[in-house]
């Protein structure tokens, strides 16, 4: 049997990241996926629905091309042929993907992997079953869409978002969309850019559980509202079906909303059954999720695991985040913990939405006093320039140390500029950090630059950020 410092099941972000930084440190590395390299994120996921939003914002942004200068448009979609752009994508990260990994010596195993014991991993692929060992262990074995109780998919029908990328686009124009979390809000503009006739059902308000305040949020709505994209709040689905008509979805009262297709964007569960976890000590909690301490190391010592198999964050985002910590602790001991309020938290639809740490009440009820910090986009040179100058750039302190709590960012470039906030270990000096930064001139990222002196002058803490004297 082969043996290696570091296995790893599931390839997706977090496995892959987990894979390159175990093998750049000099271990001997085996990652195993029993379906297609890259996981949900490259194959059907955050890849080719960010290919996809970067169509859609070009189609929106065709509004200006004539008082710019620009003849020509407006621009109109084609979700087929859109389609087969973010297939071509993914099949080139893929391809750059795999290739890495062979060059920096990570051993691939195709099929599912499951525990004989704790050290042992059997891998049982088309055609032949195959044993190896690992010293420690990685569980990064992501998620797949939820579908509601009674609820079953129907080719071309009634899909779920790995259906969706996987098979492609069905016939028809009509498209009933359901859920208003994180999937569905990012779905409901995508598909109306590129030409769809959408009807977006949601149980409540878009975003609702989410962390984002009141004002990104109310942000969010104009920008829909002002493309025509209005939510139609309070239906609570309950039962869908398919016959040669197209589709359907009916609430409690009977009501049917009808469709050439439904989308169900309603949440996911994660992967971790047929794992063997019997044959060792790894436990789950009810919902099916790892159970790990703040390490992310199993009760199984030299077992861990990562990502949407832990939860309840799930992202690639996090998953990346987290293959940094489990890989780190396996080396240098248990001494890296895990933040998920620190790991950026990304929307893309009619307007980025991004935010980092804590929200208003999150830092009251950890006994901070948290001190706001804002500046708008309507006044900058740069989002001016680029006929965009919707949303702002909030900053929460705490009032008497000026540590940096949390913040947000909203508007174009949110997804790129947060990772200036998204700051690790010493946080009570990264405002003073920021603020000793230099700036190209214009540019969005100088409003944080203003969010940062607007706090300072504004409650009193020049001195805790600027430093002394200041």
């Amino acid at each position: 049997m082969k043996k290696f410092d570091i296995g790893i099941i599931g390839s997706g972000p977090g496995g892959y990241r987990a894979a390159v930084l175990a093998a750049l440190r000099g271990k001997k590395v085996a990652i195993v996926e029993k379906a297609v390299w890259g996981g949900t994120c490259l194959n059907r996921g955050c890849v080719p629905k960010k290919d996809w939003y970067e169509t859609a914002k070009w189609i929106e942004n065709s509004r200006h091309h004539e008082q710019r200068g620009i003849t020509g448009g407006p621009l109109q979609g084609n979700l087929s042929v859109a389609w087969e752009h973010q297939h071509r994508v993914v099949g080139a990260v893929r391809q750059s993907y795999v290739d890495y990994l062979h060059r920096l010596g990570v051993q691939m195993f195709a099929g599912t992997g499951h525990f004989h014991n704790p050290g042992e991993i059997v891998i049982s692929g088309e055609s032949r079953e195959e044993t190896i060992l690992a010293e420690n262990t990685i569980i990064a074995t992501g998620s797949s869409p939820v579908l509601p109780a009674g609820f079953s998919a129907v080719p071309r029908r009634i899909l779920h978002s790995d259906t969706l990328f996987d098979e492609g686009i069905p016939a028809g124009n009509r498209v009933v969309l359901v859920g208003g979390g994180v999937i569905g809000t990012e779905f409901a503009y995508i598909f109306t850019q590129l030409g769809l006739d959408v009807t977006w059902l949601v149980s409540s308000r878009p975003l609702a559980r989410s962390q984002y305040s009141g004002q990104a949020k109310e942000t969010l709505e104009q920008s829909l509202r002002a493309l025509g994209i209005v939510p139609r709040n309070g239906f609570s689905v309950t039962a869908a079906g398919a016959d040669d008509a197209g589709a359907w979805v009916q609430n409690s009262e009977g009501e049917k909303v009808r469709g050439d297709w439904i989308l169900l964007a309603t949440g996911r569960r994660p992967h971790t059954s047929g794992l063997g976890l019997e044959n060792t000590a790894v436990t789950l909690d009810g919902k099916g999720f790892i159970q790990t301490d703040r390490h992310l190391a199993c009760d199984e010592p030299g077992i861990y695991a990562i990502g949407d198999a832990v939860g309840p964050v799930m992202t690639a985002n996090q998953a990346l985040a987290d293959a940094t910590i489990a890989v780190r602790n396996i080396l240098d001991g248990h001494i890296h913990e895990r933040e998920p309020l620190w790991v950026p938290e990304l929307v893309y639809s009619a307007v980025e939405l991004a935010r980092v740490g804590l929200n208003d009440e999150q830092a009251e009820d950890a006994g901070f006093e948290p001190a706001v910090g804002f500046a708008s986009f309507k006044t900058s040179p740069r989002a001016l320039g680029q006929d965009d100058p919707q949303g702002f750039v909030r900053i929460l302190a705490d009032m008497d140390s000026g540590e940096l709590l949390g913040g947000e960012i909203i508007g174009q470039e949110a997804g790129e500029l947060i990772h200036l906030l998204a700051q690790g270990g010493n946080r009570e000096d990264a405002l003073g950090r920021l603020a000793a930064m230099r700036f190209n001139h214009p540019a969005r990222a100088e409003e944080i630059l203003n969010a940062t002196e607007t706090l300072a002058a504004r409650w009193g803490l020049a001195e805790q950020i600027f430093g002394a004297g200041n």
